[in-house]
C-alpha cells in the first residue's frame, strides 16, 4: 500500500491514539479524517498554491481539530483550517475593490481550466477563501461569516468582488 507523505504522517500520529483513547474514538477519528482530508487539503492547496505547502497545512489543521476536541465536527475542524491558514495569510481583509460592471466581459467563451485555476490563485486571499467557502464548497455567508469573522455582507461583499476580479482576469 504506497501512501502520500500527509497520510503517512496522519497515521503516524493515529498511531499513538490508542495509548489516549478508547478503541471506539480511535476508528471515529480515522473516518472524520477520511470524511474531511479531501475538503481540507484542496482548500489549503488553493490558498498556498503549493502542495508540500497544503499537506503541511492540512496536517497541522488536523492535529490543531484533534487537539481541541476528541471527536471534532466539520466546524471544528474549519476553525482548525482558517486558524492554521490564519499563520500564513492575513484573513479577514477585503482589498478588492472592483469597478461595477457596466458591459458584460466576453468570458462566455470555452475558458481553459488553467486559466480559471490561475484566475483563483491571483484573487487576494481573504476573497480567494471566501470565494472558495461559498462557490466551490458551497457554504452559506453566515457560515463564512463565522469562520473569518466577519459580517455576513463582509462575506457576501467578498465574494462578489471575487467574481468581478475572475472575470477581469479571464477576458484579458
Amino acid at each position: 500500500m504506497s501512501l502520500s507523505s500527509g497520510d503517512a504522517r496522519m497515521l503516524g500520529f493515529a498511531e499513538y491514539l490508542p495509548a489516549v483513547l478508547p478503541a471506539n474514538s480511535v476508528e471515529h477519528s480515522r473516518e472524520t479524517y477520511e470524511q474531511n482530508r479531501h475538503r481540507v487539503y484542496a482548500l489549503a492547496f488553493w490558498m498556498t498554491d503549493n502542495e508540500l505547502a497544503a499537506e503541511e497545512v492540512m496536517i497541522q489543521a488536523f492535529c490543531r481539530a484533534f487537539a481541541q476536541s476528541a471527536v471534532p465536527g466539520a466546524d471544528d475542524i474549519d476553525n482548525a483550517l482558517v486558524a492554521e491558514l490564519r499563520t500564513y495569510f492575513d484573513l479577514g481583509v477585503l482589498t478588492l475593490t472592483c469597478v461595477p460592471c457596466y458591459s458584460v466581459l466576453n468570458v462566455r467563451r470555452n475558458v481553459l481550466r488553467t486559466d480559471l485555476e490561475r484566475a483563483v490563485v491571483k484573487l487576494p486571499d481573504t476573497e480567494k477563501l471566501m470565494f472558495l467557502l461559498h462557490d466551490v464548497e458551497g457554504y452559506e455567508h453566515a457560515r463564512i461569516a463565522r469562520l473569518l469573522d466577519v459580517s455576513e455582507d463582509a462575506s457576501r461583499e467578498g465574494v462578489h468582488q471575487a467574481r468581478l476580479r475572475m472575470r477581469e482576469l479571464l477576458a484579458n
